[in-house]
């Protein structure tokens, strides 16, 4: 007779999964030619900053939690780091800070309430969540479904032992994200399938980010980018920041679970260094375009 599964000695419990929050770490990266995405944190910058905060390897993996309302409960001694969209957040009754190791007890109860700016929370446990690695990675991918499922009430995940040495801060301010952010461009590859006063336009004018975006890509309403050629473009491959345009003119820009090939014209590409700004910005909020 087979007993119920060992409960884990260093663990958290989720409580309420929030609004889809999901397991993830750096991603799969250079596993495109088998179709498969790099995946991973949509905003890497906090991911990896949670990770040192707690003094965890940067490349451990951490929970996701868009517009938070993740609610967890602390099954053994240990440090954890919000970072991502300022949000209030508290344990046991007391306020808990952002960008800045705390210390929780088992027994805790860790709440993280929705962000009032932003889109993404991070948090990190000291260890690293030590969930199965699929091809390398602990990584939820919503697109293609692999690595593990998004979090469930009464999911118990596993702490490990991902850590690199206690960091020499204890906290670690961050700058106030902005209310229209700015992304950086490059033209290309297919910027010469649009006319020239549609380049001028997504250059020039903001576009909004409507509610139909996801870990997958950003959906845009503004301008619309206008062919200069007609015809049909065999499938290319894809990157993060990739900005495609399908037949109604609105540019759709690629996130961390985007699909590895696709057969729209790619007009621009944003750079990757501001791949995290555009991961933290909420449907409804404007951004702008930038050439470089």
């Amino acid at each position: 007779m087979t007993g119920s599964p060992a409960i884990p000695t260093r663990h958290v419990r989720v409580v309420h999964p929030g609004f889809g929050a999901t397991v993830q770490d750096l991603g799969r990266p250079g596993r495109a030619a088998l179709g498969v995405g790099r995946s991973g944190a949509a905003d890497r910058r906090s991911l990896r900053l949670a990770n040192r905060l707690v003094g965890n390897r940067e490349e451990a993996a951490a929970v996701e939690a868009p517009l938070g309302g993740l609610v967890l409960d602390i099954g053994h001694p240990t440090t954890v780091a919000l970072t991502g969209a300022p949000c209030d957040a508290h344990a046991d009754g007391r306020a808990v800070d952002l960008n800045a190791p705390v210390r929780l007890v088992p027994g805790s109860r860790l709440a993280i309430g929705v962000p009032y700016a932003g889109l993404r929370v991070y948090l990190a446990v000291r260890g690293g969540l030590d969930l199965p690695p699929v091809l390398g990675s602990r990584s939820t991918d919503t697109l293609s479904g692999i690595g593990p499922a998004r979090l469930s009430a009464g999911d118990l995940l596993p702490v490990g032992d991902l850590t690199a040495g206690w960091p020499a801060a204890d906290f670690a301010p961050q700058r106030t994200l902005p209310a229209e952010p700015v992304l950086r461009i490059l033209p290309g590859p297919r910027d010469d399938w649009f006319t020239p006063g549609s380049l001028a336009a997504l250059s020039t004018r903001p576009y909004r980010v409507t509610d139909r975006s996801d870990r997958v890509g950003m959906r845009l309403t503004g301008p619309a980018l206008h062919r200069a050629r007609t015809g049909e473009l065999p499938s290319e491959a894809a990157v993060p920041g990739a900005l495609q345009v399908p037949p109604d003119g609105q540019p759709i820009l690629f996130l961390a679970d985007h699909p590895v090939t696709g057969g729209y014209p790619v007009v621009a590409t944003v750079h990757e260094d501001d791949l995290p700004l555009a991961a933290q910005t909420r449907p409804g909020q404007t951004l702008r375009f930038r050439p470089v």
